[in-house]
């Protein structure tokens, strides 16, 4: 795809950190950690990133970075460059000096030398006009390079934070709840009334097989909105995993159900995945 392309078809997202696609092959992950106060009418304007100069990043974590004038604790968007000048993150902040210093902490020195600040005019500037200014500069650069910068692809938790993943769920709240309705039909409901299930072995954070966590990788990595229950949790899913085998006349685990029907385990969504059939099966 050219760069004119993947610059056109950029396009945002919400609720916050949210995915944000550069083309149809690029996820880019939106930058933003909090809430921000309620909206100014004020709209800031913001420079291109080309026409901001950078400032030099200290290596040695005790030595001050820029003044505060220079680089001030206000709203804006900021874009972080290893020593070759290698772009790498374009983020945005409430407070862009705390989120210069955060990087700085965390942020192996190899990939964060220097930084490109613009602040917004306003103390509690329009969100509106804070995400299209960072959006402009994902554009500006992604015209320019071809490219987006590597830490705002999904999956580089470098320099955004790994999303939270849902609680995997349970059949009842424990041992000591007696069922007022066969398992059975407490499967059937739970594999109908969300959209894809997958049984698997251990918790969604946690798989306890290789299979699982395979299954786990390809679904996230796919942007698939699914739930786990995990078979292995006698102590709130008894008898589950003997169960869902009569249930679904499938011996093994894990077990990945689409509406409401068994797609297969492990090697299926494997081969589904290396073929580039499932976003046809989760559009159904």
């Amino acid at each position: 795809m050219a760069a004119s392309t993947a610059a056109a078809s950029l396009r945002l997202s919400f609720p916050l950190l949210s995915p944000l696609a550069a083309s149809s092959s690029t996820t880019l992950r939106f930058p933003i950690h909090r809430r921000w106060a309620r909206p100014s009418l004020a709209v800031a304007a913001f420079k291109k990133i080309s026409e901001v100069s950078p400032l030099s990043i200290p290596q040695e974590p005790t030595q001050p970075l820029a003044d505060e004038d220079t680089l001030p604790a206000k709203p804006g968007v900021y874009s972080v460059y290893d020593p070759s000048g290698e772009l790498q993150f374009i983020g945005i902040s409430r407070n862009v000096r705390a989120s210069v210093e955060g990087h700085r902490r965390k942020v192996p020195a190899e990939l964060c030398a220097s930084v490109k600040v613009a602040i917004a005019d306003e103390e509690t500037p329009d969100k509106t006009a804070l995400t299209n200014a960072w959006k402009s500069w994902m554009e500006e650069h992604i015209e320019a390079t071809g490219k987006a910068p590597p830490g705002n692809v999904a999956g580089n938790y470098t320099w955004v934070g790994a999303p939270q993943r849902p609680q995997d769920l349970r059949l009842t709240p424990g041992r000591h709840v007696q069922l007022t309705v066969p398992l059975e039909q407490l499967i059937d409901r739970l594999v109908k009334e969300n959209k894809v299930v997958a049984f698997i072995k251990g918790s969604r954070s946690a798989p306890q097989c290789g299979f699982s966590q395979r299954v786990v990788g390809i679904l996230e990595g796919h942007g698939v909105d699914f739930v786990t229950v995990d078979v292995l949790d006698e102590e709130h899913n008894p008898g589950l995993r003997e169960t869902l085998k009569s249930y679904s006349n499938w011996p093994t685990f894990p077990q990945i159900f689409v509406g409401g029907e068994l797609v297969g385990g492990c090697d299926i969504l494997s081969s589904m995945a290396e073929k580039g059939e499932l976003a046809a099966l989760f559009q159904n």
